[in-house]
């Protein structure tokens, strides 16, 4: 067997004697000098360049065609971790407990390997963050590190313990968790559930965009929650994402009412229907946008009411849809589906027996929209009245992702006959009274 063919950018810094992670100075043919680390290459990166991080923190492609000269600098090796020096925390700070589940802003890159690794400890975020040091005490936690796609209703339980577990502590003022942004928004609507009477806020927050890349929405989405976690006077599950592009403020979104709307924006995360509880802007002042909220109250007893019944269906309608599909969830046991209807609340007629006989074995069927804002109403054209007819239930305003999450969560702690008056009934902010005329999106 031949041996595997080595890239030529492993031959160029064989040749030079340095490797991922080492501190270098670099003359080009120009007559510049670079200085910076050595970055493990992009998989979709030419063979010929190498990539340079450099002090500002930004990364470079140099062609090493174009390379004269490159330097090893020996120093006491710290490049090849992130912290520097060790910082004390200031003790009469309110304490925070950040907790990593996982996702873009709980890795880090290993520069001596190019692996991608999890990177929370307490000593690191105050390197990487050194503005933390003045907003409070710090104790991190890593509960898992998955993708937030491979996350389940048994990991939503397991965060919820935990967080739990130190809201009740005296001596922590809020919860911070780390969280993949694509599916944020089912864990922050389960954590809101799941964690009754809330006594201190707790704050999820992920980032669109890595922290090693100058446009990373990582440091500021941190900061900020960190900040909410340590001093906003509410106690909420909620959500800390960029507001803009720009940045400038991290908007506050409450935990059952937020969606990704974007594949990649820095701002993609919008409150539904609602505008955001709060706003930190520039990292440093809290901006509230309510006039009565829920208040922190370290004597407010939380309890915890943690568990999800897998056995609830999202289904979203489209043209032609086949009515098996309702058919099989019935045979399989499932105890509700949640229909993501057009418009006001609609699914075609070919569906109606199935969704009958779903309602007859005792499946509860509930109806959102597909619409991103706005409310459905099943009153308005006969398809909707038919279905109501039927017994479909509809739910106002609430986002179906939340619906889905409430009814597991209904379903694991109630009795199933009460489900359709849990569903009806407001608990985190899930239902609004009334839908907003417009919003800053234009609707």
């Amino acid at each position: 067997m031949s041996m595997p063919k080595r890239k030529i950018i492993d031959l160029f810094m064989d040749k030079f004697k340095v490797s991922y992670g080492d501190k270098v100075k670099i003359l080009l043919d120009d007559g510049r000098e670079i200085h910076g680390i050595i970055m493990p290459k992009h998989m979709l990166s030419k063979n010929e360049i190498l990539i340079i991080k450099l002090p500002s923190g930004y990364n470079v492609g140099l062609d090493i065609n174009k390379i004269e000269k490159l330097e090893k600098i020996e120093d006491d090796n710290s490049s090849k971790d992130i912290y520097l020096v060790e910082r004390e925390q200031n003790r009469g700070l309110p304490k925070v407990v950040v907790l990593g589940v996982g996702g873009t802003i709980l890795s880090r890159v290993d520069y001596r390997t190019g692996a991608v690794r999890s990177a929370v400890t307490a000593e690191e975020l105050l390197e990487i963050l050194p503005e933390v040091i003045d907003i409070a005490n710090i104790e991190t936690k890593i509960i898992m590190n998955k993708y937030s796609e491979h996350l389940t209703p048994r990991d939503w339980e397991k965060i919820a313990e935990e967080a739990y577990n130190n809201i009740i502590r005296e001596d922590v003022s809020g919860v911070v968790i780390l969280h993949g942004t694509d599916t944020l928004g089912y864990t922050s609507a389960a954590l809101s559930f799941a964690l009754r009477n809330l006594s201190k806020p707790v704050i999820l927050v992920g980032s669109q965009r890595s922290s090693d890349r100058p446009s990373s929405d990582a440091a500021l989405n941190l900061i900020s929650a960190i900040l909410a976690a340590a001093q906003s006077p509410f106690a909420y599950v909620l959500v800390a994402m960029h507001d803009s592009p720009s940045d400038d403020r991290v908007a506050l979104h409450r935990g059952t009412r937020i969606r990704k709307n974007h594949t990649s924006r820095r701002d993609a995360f919008q409150s539904i229907d609602t505008e955001p509880i709060a706003y930190v802007e520039h990292g440093k002042a809290l901006k509230i946008m309510l006039d009565e909220y829920r208040t922190r109250d370290h004597n407010r007893t939380t309890s915890l009411m943690k568990f999800f019944n897998e056995k609830v269906a999202l289904l979203k309608f489209y043209p032609s849809m086949n009515k098996k599909l309702i058919d099989i969830l019935v045979l399989d046991n499932y105890d509700a589906i949640i229909l993501e209807g057009t418009g006001l609340g609609h699914i075609g007629e070919s569906l109606f027996d199935a969704i009958r006989t779903a309602i007859r074995d005792g499946v509860h069927v509930f109806m959102t929209s597909q619409c991103i804002w706005g409310r459905v109403n099943l009153n308005v054209y006969d398809t909707g009245r038919e279905l109501l007819k039927i017994g479909v239930v509809p739910l106002e305003n609430m986002i179906a992702e939340t619906a889905l999450v409430k009814a597991m969560w209904a379903l694991g702690n109630f009795a199933k006959d009460e489900l359709p008056s849990i569903m009806l009934s407001e608990f985190e902010g899930e239902l609004t009274p009334i839908s907003p005329i417009s919003s800053k999106r234009g609707y």
